[in-house]
């Protein structure tokens, strides 16, 4: 039995997934609905799982391990962990690659967290396989830059030669799978993140287009710092391009949509058959 912490966007997305493919999968969540396993009783539904995912973010220690670590740590039928993190661990490297053999080097106290929570569950795995997959900003239908474009909140931020990377939700779930499907002899770093980082403005500019919009006045980065909130700050601060070369090769997969050009033109179609209310 597949076991799946966290019903969020990316969770949600993931269960979905893994039931499409015929794969025995309960939700854990603190807010649980009809079907769904309850926070504070998943115990039960621990002991008997063959592969946990954890979509849970840390707060000052990871929520699943805080609650459930002695479940967790005995669990007889559990062959396979997943946990999903962030290519924030990685730091600042001033533009340049970084792969899943690089070092982490986190500068910002969300990313040390993030780091924290991976090295606590190496020791809850053991002799378990554990996939720890670090994931770029996640995109999908309902969270993507055409809300903000058709709300009228979107701003162009102009930084040239700084690229991020991005990841469809879709892709998240069908490499979680994959992975699963695919055990580790141990631990394995896996990277959730598109074939061409791009800059902002230019996703901001594809996105227009594809609404038939003009695209929002360009702002450059000096001038739009000051009103940015910190957290969006501590993204900008850092210039990487991660690669998840490796990661396709050993999962046996490649995405679905390489880039944010393939990724936009998805999630309008997918928009257009299921519309928002």
């Amino acid at each position: 039995m597949l076991l799946i912490f966290g019903s969020g966007y990316t969770g949600a997305a993931i269960a979905a997934a893994a039931r499409a493919a015929g794969i025995n999968a309960a939700t854990v969540s603190r807010a649980p609905q009809a079907g769904m396993v309850a926070f504070a009783d998943a115990a039960s539904a621990i002991a008997h799982a063959t592969h946990i995912v954890i979509t849970a973010p840390p707060g000052e220690a990871d929520p699943v391990i805080a609650a459930h670590e002695a479940a967790l740590t005995r669990a007889p039928k559990l062959a396979h962990i997943l946990y999903l993190s962030t290519t924030g661990v990685y730091g600042d490297h001033a533009g340049a690659w970084v792969d899943e053999q690089t070092e982490p080097t986190p500068r910002t106290p969300r990313a040390r967290r993030r780091l924290a929570a991976e090295q606590a569950w190496r020791k809850i795995a053991g002799e378990r396989a554990l996939d720890i997959f670090r994931l770029a900003g996640i995109y999908g239908p309902g969270r993507s830059v055409f809300d903000d474009l058709r709300a009228g909140t979107a701003r162009r931020v102009l930084a040239p030669g700084h690229a991020f990377g991005r990841i469809h939700v879709d892709d998240i779930a069908g490499a979680t799978l994959a992975a699963l499907r695919r055990p580790p002899g141990h631990t394995r770093i896996l990277h959730g993140n598109d074939d061409m980082p791009a800059e902002s403005a230019a996703v901001m500019a594809e996105a227009a287009a594809l609404l038939g919009m003009l695209p929002p006045e360009a702002i450059p980065l000096e001038e739009a710092l000051p009103t940015m909130s910190d957290m969006a700050r501590s993204f900008w601060a850092e210039n990487r391009k991660v690669s998840s070369r490796l990661t396709q090769e050993w999962i046996d997969r490649t995405w679905t949509y390489p880039t944010y050009r393939e990724g936009l033109v998805a999630i309008l179609r997918a928009e257009a058959r299921y519309p928002r209310e």
